[in-house]
């Protein structure tokens, strides 16, 4: 078919056949902008606080709610929707911690107060080796109170105005 040439993308050098008749489609490198540090809707913040962590069980026919023995560890990492918890989780049964759609009932102490949500575990990693590891969890919060979200909120805002953590994509 005449007019049909290879084509080159200005991005990622892919080649493939397009329709230029003239040949007036120029290679050239396409122009960015320079993007922030941290360009998530909600950054995330490195952080080392305190906190206790409780399995959620619920029961399937009544949907009471019980909580399991408390466990202490590590909120790492947090931001509006979510946090990053380190623990040891010698209490929990790792059947339950990988299964789709655990949920945690966590308290974290932050300098100005110490706020509690129910959290749905979306990332696990067992780390250590002969199952005597800590567990790492990446978590979105499902559940917290408005005044316990207004006190995150604030903490966010002022941690946000002196550094960021720029986490893996």
């Amino acid at each position: 078919m005449a007019g049909l040439h290879k084509l080159v993308c200005n991005n990622c050098s892919l080649e493939f056949r397009g329709f230029d008749p003239l040949r007036k489609l120029p290679r050239i490198p396409a122009k960015r902008t320079k993007f922030a540090a941290n360009e998530r809707r909600f950054p995330r913040h490195k952080v080392h606080l305190a906190a206790t962590i409780s399995l959620v069980e619920r029961n399937v026919l009544t949907w009471d709610v019980a909580y399991t023995h408390r466990s202490q560890g590590h909120c790492e990492i947090i931001s509006q929707i979510g946090m990053a918890l380190s623990f040891v989780g010698s209490r929990f049964p790792a059947q339950d911690l990988t299964r789709p759609g655990c949920s945690l009932f966590v308290t974290v102490n932050l300098p100005g107060g110490a706020i509690a949500a129910v959290l749905s575990i979306v990332h696990w990693e067992r780390r250590g080796t002969g199952g005597r590891g800590g567990w790492f969890v990446g978590t979105t919060i499902s559940q917290m109170s408005e005044q316990d979200a207004a006190r995150l909120a604030a903490y966010i805002k002022k941690r946000s105005e002196t550094n960021l953590y720029v986490g893996p994509a």
